[in-house]
């Protein structure tokens, strides 16, 4: 077996059972691309068995931390069902949830969905490459499923030295999916859709959503990078009058109307808009347009600590446009999923846009992924979704 050594003091993370192993800990020793390897202290101590990576900046991902432990095929079927099990603890009103949710499972590098009948995984670290074909089987097995379709095409393949894979791994059949979720019909592609073709860890917050628009009863309601128009599908079904819904991509938007249609919305209820956001915003605020309820579900623009800054302007910015635009007692829905910003520091970026448009108001709520995409208590960096609801004053 072959074996890395840390340098010293480099062995605190681990010691916390914390998965990652960056380049600049260690000190000697390698391996294959997903070969198991031995991770040691600078005093030759045991400390856990890994995946290694020889190009990505985190140099291995640790598989478990006991020295009795095999990481063979049996480990891989075992964590499969594991994290499969574990959904069976959870309150998901969905036939679409995720099944396997990386290091928070234990699975470093796995990110497995599940759409009905169909399976799609993400191999994203050379571990998890490394052992495709025992998980892809493994999962199906647990699962009872025949049909496991890969979207390995995550810009994160690339650090890990990986080419982009994608197609059916086992079976095949259409890649057009249509899920229920709280008693609604979704339409998504598995082959071109973003991730692993939805999003999959908005599920609870669309449910809290459509409740504010019944509560609330919304009558005017822009919903900012709608993607296929999941929270416009719940603002209408908790009764708002009219939802504006912007989204730079014109097949996004098409699938938006097809998923409003599908669930029996009066069309003249909904209005698409294909451009930029930030324009768009803009052009409302010269126009006088007022909302009572504005979502604001971004990409990622920060997908490391190292874009923290630049992606914190544009957070701010886009935030401070929705205030000027959030009439008094509105409600601004508004979410960063970049890693990169940690829920503290996104609240101080949504503090200062107020600010800047002179807009106070009332936190009411934190929002976070659905809870089948857990944050463990050793894996803060699960945390990746962050959102707040704010009452205008």
């Amino acid at each position: 077996m072959k074996t890395i050594r840390l340098k010293q003091g480099k062995e605190r993370s681990l010691l916390r059972r914390h998965p990652w192993i960056f380049d600049g800990a260690v000190a000697r020793g390698g391996g294959d691309p997903g070969e198991t390897v031995r991770v040691e202290s600078a005093e030759g101590d045991f400390l856990a068995w890994a995946a290694f990576s020889p190009t990505s900046r985190i140099r291995a991902r640790a598989w478990s931390f006991d020295e009795a432990q095999r990481i063979d095929a049996p480990f891989f079927v075992a964590g499969c069902a594991s994290a499969v099990r574990a959904r069976a603890r959870f309150d998901i009103q969905s036939d679409g949830l995720r099944l396997v949710h990386g290091e928070s499972d234990g699975l470093p590098g796995l990110i497995v969905d599940r759409y009905g009948d169909t399976l799609v995984a993400q191999f994203l670290s050379c571990g998890a490459e490394r052992w495709k074909n025992v998980i892809a089987d493994a999962l199906l097995a647990e699962t009872g499923l025949t049909r496991l379709y890969e979207r390995s095409d995550a810009s994160s393949r690339q650090l890990e030295g990986l080419p982009a894979a994608t197609g059916w791994l086992r079976g095949e059949g259409p890649t057009e999916l249509t899920i229920r979720e709280h008693g609604w019909r979704l339409t998504l592609d598995i082959a071109s859709g973003h991730k692993t073709g939805f999003y999959l860890d908005q599920r609870d917050s669309r449910r809290v959503f459509a409740e504010h628009a019944q509560r609330l009863r919304f009558q005017r309601v822009l919903n900012c990078y709608c993607y296929t128009g999941g929270f416009t599908v719940a603002a209408l079904s908790g009764g708002a009058a009219h939802v504006t819904s912007i989204d730079s991509s014109g097949p996004a938007l098409a699938r938006a109307r097809e998923n409003v249609a599908l669930n029996g919305f009066d069309m003249s209820r909904a209005e698409f808009v294909e451009a930029d956001v930030n324009k768009s915003l803009r052009a409302f605020i010269e126009q006088g347009r007022l909302f009572d309820a504005i979502v604001l579900d971004p990409p990622k623009f920060a997908p490391t600590a190292a874009h923290a800054e630049r992606a914190a302007r544009a957070y701010k910015d886009i935030n401070r446009l929705a205030f000027k635009l959030l009439e008094p007692g509105g409600v601004l829905f508004t979410w960063s999923c970049s890693g990169g910003i940690s829920a503290d520091l996104f609240h101080k970026i949504v503090a200062s846009a107020g600010v800047d448009a002179d807009v106070d108001g009332y936190i009411t709520q934190r929002l976070g992924g659905a809870p089948d995409h857990p944050m463990t208590l050793v894996f803060p960096e699960g945390e990746y979704l962050k959102g707040l609801v704010v009452v205008r004053k």
